[in-house]
């Protein structure tokens, strides 16, 4: 999938994913989502956010994930 939101960039935040344009990452968005922030209480922390960039944060999350490699403990591959 593209994520034309989303900016890997060695040059920013040492290559981590981000909000393209910001210096605000993937997983600081996930982190606080996860901690219990809404939608609403992050986009008051960074107003220049919009609540599609974080709907974008957490579908790259998604699909990187769906990309992992599984290995078993007798290291079979899936």
């Amino acid at each position: 999938m593209i994520h034309t939101r989303i900016e890997i960039n060695p040059k920013i935040m040492f290559g981590k994913p981000v909000i393209k344009g910001t210096r605000i990452t993937v997983e600081s968005l996930l982190r606080k989502l996860a901690g219990g922030m809404s939608i609403e209480e992050i986009l008051a922390d960074h107003p220049h956010l919009t609540a599609q960039d974080i709907y974008a944060a957490t579908a790259f999350a998604a699909d990187h994930l769906a990309e992992e490699e599984i290995i078993f403990a007798d290291g079979q591959h899936l």
